[in-house]
């Protein structure tokens, strides 16, 4: 029974930071404001292709680890993302983005990360 809600949890956890990545890359601008900090109207818009490429390539490393690796090797995956999130936090309360944005978005997708990784470890 554990074994189905570990990998479908990660599998969700993987789809959407493919989606998220896939946004930054489309429509950063709108994507920027979804993550808690707008991005400024004449800004440098590479920064926002670089998180967008950033969380892209996280998720097609889970998909690829998720595909072809342990239950292990993906907890260990998720262990180190949860970074990710966990730093977002912190980036969008230092540059005026909501408390709710921060932890209703950001650490609670650490968490998220941290119990699928703990969800992993266990299968």
């Amino acid at each position: 029974m554990l074994t189905p809600i570990a990998y479908g949890l990660a599998i969700v956890l993987v789809v959407l930071v493919l989606i998220i990545g896939l946004r930054f890359l489309l429509a950063p601008r709108a994507a920027a404001a979804g993550y808690g900090v707008p991005a400024k109207e004449h800004g440098d818009s590479a920064y926002l292709t670089i998180k967008g490429l950033r969380d892209f390539t996280y998720g097609v490393l889970g998909a690829a680890l998720l595909a072809f690796s342990s239950a292990h090797a993906v907890g260990w995956y998720m262990l180190v993302v949860a970074i990710a999130p966990l730093g977002d936090t912190l980036i969008v309360l230092r540059h005026g983005g909501t408390k709710a944005t921060a932890f209703g978005i950001h650490f609670a997708t650490a968490v998220m990360v941290l119990i699928s990784a703990a969800l992993l470890f266990a299968v």
